[in-house]
C-alpha cells in the first residue's frame, strides 16, 4: 500500500496551517509534515528534512 506524505509550511509564527492542514487532509495524506519557520533558504527546516529521510527509508523520490 502506498503512502502519502504532506508538508505544510508557513513562512511566519504568526500565519496560521489550519488552511494547509485541511487541504492535505482532504488530499489523503497519511503523515503531515508542518514547519513554521522564516526564511527563503531550506537550511534550518528541520521538518523537511526529517519527511525527505523518513521518505528515503520507505520509498524512492
Amino acid at each position: 500500500m502506498n503512502k502519502v506524505f504532506g508538508y505544510a509550511r508557513v513562512s511566519a509564527l504568526e500565519h496560521n496551517l489550519d488552511t494547509h492542514l485541511n487541504a492535505l487532509q482532504r488530499a489523503g495524506c497519511d503523515k503531515i509534515f508542518q514547519d513554521k519557520i522564516t526564511g527563503i533558504t531550506s537550511f534550518g527546516r528541520i521538518t523537511s528534512q526529517n519527511a525527505l529521510r523518513r521518505m528515503e527509508k520507505i520509498t524512492r523520490i
